[in-house]
């Protein structure tokens, strides 16, 4: 299990997050904003309110939606020093 410590918003929907491992992947989370809960995050300056929770350990924004920082980790991209592609 990953659990995310810190969380810096990039572009459009993608964060740069890294985790309690050291890793730091790059995630977008366009495709992943479905649901009432999620709705919100579709209006861009919302969704760079992202921060992290360190009760649940993973990233959130104020109406409750958060996201499993195992699935982060899974969707993410890791960083490559002079890369910065997301799929």
């Amino acid at each position: 299990m990953q659990f995310v410590r810190k969380v810096a918003y990039i572009s459009d929907y993608k964060l740069m997050i890294t985790f309690d491992n050291g890793v730091v992947r790059y995630v977008d989370l366009e495709e992943h904003l479905d649901g009432e809960i999620f709705e919100p995050l579709r209006d861009i300056n919302y969704f760079k309110t992202v921060c992290v929770n360190s009760d649940i350990d993973t990233i959130c924004w104020d109406n409750g939606a958060d996201m499993s920082p195992d699935f982060l980790y899974e969707i993410g991209v890791e960083k490559k020093d002079d890369i910065l592609s997301i799929r």
